[in-house]
């Protein structure tokens, strides 16, 4: 009976570290949600850049302004019968 008790016994405790510290343990799991979470959000700011490039995908699909806008200020052009007059301020 007392060969049976140490058994049981070698075996709890080895059921105890795998739980804890071997592969698929509570260690492992802890580890796991928290890159889940991890890339939940990084998921949650990469759908808010989406939306805000579809957005602005449409706009230039629809609108002529933010094409105008872009490229006015993006590749300094200007429409014919416009003058451009670039104002430099001094640093003092």
């Amino acid at each position: 009976m007392k060969t049976v008790n140490i058994i049981l016994l070698l075996l709890l405790v080895t059921m105890s570290w795998l739980h804890f510290f071997g592969d698929g343990g509570s260690k492992d799991l802890k580890e796991k949600q928290r890159l889940y979470q991890e890339q939940l959000e990084k998921n949650k700011k990469l759908r808010a850049r989406n939306e805000k490039l579809k957005a602005e995908v449409e706009d230039l699909k629809n609108g002529l302004e933010a094409i105008e806008e872009r490229a006015r200020s993006e590749m300094g052009m200007i429409k014919s019968g416009e003058t451009f007059i670039q104002v430099i301020e001094d640093n003092d």
